[in-house]
């Protein structure tokens, strides 16, 4: 099944917009809420909202606030399951963003393979969702596009790109998910950071945009969401990672 974020969608005057409460963007509003709070085991705070896949009856991964090294950050747990973590953009989000972040892996997913269904699983992603034109999508694509928005009840969004940490794959890999060529991964690190060991982020998400999905269009989609995942539902894993700062600017 693809992985495909299920979230309440509706289409307007061309973009994807999201039913779900939206913070402020005006003045000095972060476009983002914290994904964390100083609490620990608390969930993380609205807009920030768990989506499963349509009809999930598999275990749920598991994300919860922790404190570590006195700073509040993001524990993301994935056991034989399946789960990401997503907040919606105001509708019209423009290109012209950067995103920052910290991670880290302790407890990785060896057996995970980004280049087959079996294997499709990490310990950790980071990932925006965009609003790509349809009429960029190839054809056979927008197909499935269709088919997927059937079965999630609501409209997928046509490029997501997935920053991930990998067990295997060396970092600046870039691929396409298994299951769809709507999902392109890029690697950022795999075994050249030891376990346990903070990094620091900060991605240019126009220039990566372009280099993922520049073989269909040469211009940004406005930005749809922001998400975070960890999954290990197909090599029947355990990973632990964790996720902090996250912060969307322009």
């Amino acid at each position: 099944m693809a992985r495909v974020p299920s979230l309440p969608w509706r289409r307007a005057a061309g973009a994807v917009v999201l039913l779900a409460g939206v913070t402020g963007v005006l003045g000095d509003t972060p476009l983002l809420a914290p994904v964390a709070l100083a609490i620990a085991d608390a969930p993380p705070p609205a807009p920030w909202a768990l989506v499963l896949l349509p009809n999930q009856t598999k275990p749920r991964s598991r994300f919860v606030s922790a404190v570590v090294d006195g700073h509040p950050v993001l524990r993301i747990t994935a056991e034989n399951s399946y789960a990401t973590l997503v907040h919606p953009l105001p509708a019209g989000t423009a290109r012209g963003h950067t995103l920052a972040w910290r991670w880290r892996v302790d407890e990785p997913l060896p057996k995970a393979n980004l280049r087959e269904k079996t294997g499709d699983d990490t310990a950790v992603k980071v990932c925006v969702l965009y609003d790509e034109p349809l009429d960029k999508v190839p054809a056979g694509e927008r197909l499935w596009l269709k088919a997927a928005s059937a079965l999630a009840g609501t409209d997928t969004p046509a490029a997501t790109v997935c920053y991930v940490w990998d067990a295997r794959l060396p970092a600046g890999t870039v691929l396409p998910s298994p299951f769809t060529r709507r999902v392109r991964y890029l690697v950022l690190h795999s075994e050249d950071v030891p376990l346990a060991t903070w990094v620091a982020e900060r991605r240019d998400l126009d220039a990566d945009f372009l280099k993922l999905f520049g073989d269909e269009v040469q211009s940004v989609p406005p930005l749809v969401a922001v998400m975070l995942g960890a999954d290990a539902d197909n090599t029947h894993g355990h990973s632990v990672a964790y996720v902090g700062d996250l912060v969307l600017e322009r």
